[in-house]
């Protein structure tokens, strides 16, 4: 991987198709902006320089209608529909439809992401696997308030809202592990809204939703077992969903795969079996005014409801 997905992301690194138009863009008026900042400031040096004139002049002298039509206004003009017509050009480019695009869904919610995988029973959460090189159309929703997915390695901003479904198109350039965020406030918790697109090589990518699809929620311990037992009979199954079990929540994450994850809460946290216990004891120490209430198991239960959601992967 090029590197961790906590590390602060900058849309000057572009490792997708649309951060890399975008990113050309802003390097174009950063480098008109520099150079009408380093005009105007020569004139200026060279005004001060010269000082004023001696002699009294009566009216504008046509060389100074000149400077200012060809600099105030047939200059700035230029630059303006130049402008205009990247801006245009680009946002066409980034609209167009790819040929034979993997189609995901992503559903923001309160304040974490469902993904799902059209055409499979794969459903995630906070993290996004998907191939490199191949054309990606996201199309994105909310489920309570609007919120705005945003990746700047690899995409711009796309806003989530009730009943409208957006659509994001790109290609992911460079594998590696890119972290993405909600960039639209959407409630106490807005800034523990985070999420990872884990960008792999077709093959990886093909072995991971292989997988996916056929996890099978089986004990590998006693203690476990007995954890499956004990998240089945509590609120958790009236929240989350394991597929292949009782469990059929669709208020929290799916928890098919949730062993295999590298943090929980919406990156919020590491995923450790000392955090996660911590976790289902009470969520709000770490994300306050959280959805998700604090556990009413027994210690010795929700020791086996850790190794049984540990092993889930």
């Amino acid at each position: 991987m090029m590197f961790a997905a906590d590390t602060p992301p900058s849309i000057l690194d572009a490792h997708g198709s649309e951060a890399h138009h975008l990113a050309n863009v802003w390097w174009i008026m950063l480098g008109i902006a520099a150079f009408v900042y380093l005009v105007v400031g020569g004139f200026i040096v060279l005004s001060s320089l010269r000082g004023r004139r001696r002699e009294p002049v009566e009216g504008p002298s046509r060389h100074d209608q000149y400077f200012i039509w060809i600099g105030g206004v047939i200059v700035p003009t230029v630059i303006l529909m130049f402008v205009a017509f990247l801006t245009v050009h680009t946002g066409a480019a980034l609209r167009a439809p790819s040929k034979d695009p993997l189609r995901l869904h992503v559903i923001g919610n309160q304040w974490w992401w469902a993904v799902e995988y059209p055409g499979t029973p794969v459903v995630t959460a906070n993290e996004i696997h998907v191939p490199v090189g191949q054309p990606l159309e996201i199309q994105i929703d909310a489920n309570d308030v609007a919120h705005s997915f945003w990746v700047p390695q690899l995409a711009g901003k796309q806003d989530a809202i009730p009943g409208q479904h957006n659509v994001l198109r790109f290609t992911v350039r460079q594998a590696g592990v890119y972290r993405g965020e909600c960039a639209e406030f959407c409630g106490l918790q807005h800034a523990h809204m985070s999420f990872r697109v884990i960008a792999e090589s077709p093959g990886d990518f093909t072995k991971w939703l292989l997988h996916e699809q056929q996890i099978t929620p089986i004990p590998s311990s006693e203690l476990a077992a007995r954890g499956q037992v004990a998240f089945n009979s509590s609120a958790c199954a009236g929240c989350h969903t394991v597929r292949g079990t009782d469990a059929h929540g669709n208020l929290g994450p799916d928890l098919t795969d949730v062993g295999s994850r590298a943090r929980i809460g919406a990156e919020t946290v590491d995923n450790t079996p000392q955090n996660l216990r911590r976790w289902i004891a009470d969520p709000s120490q770490f994300k306050p005014g959280v959805r998700m209430p604090p556990a009413v198991n027994s210690p010795d239960d929700l020791d086996a409801i850790v190794a049984y959601l540990e092993g889930l992967r």
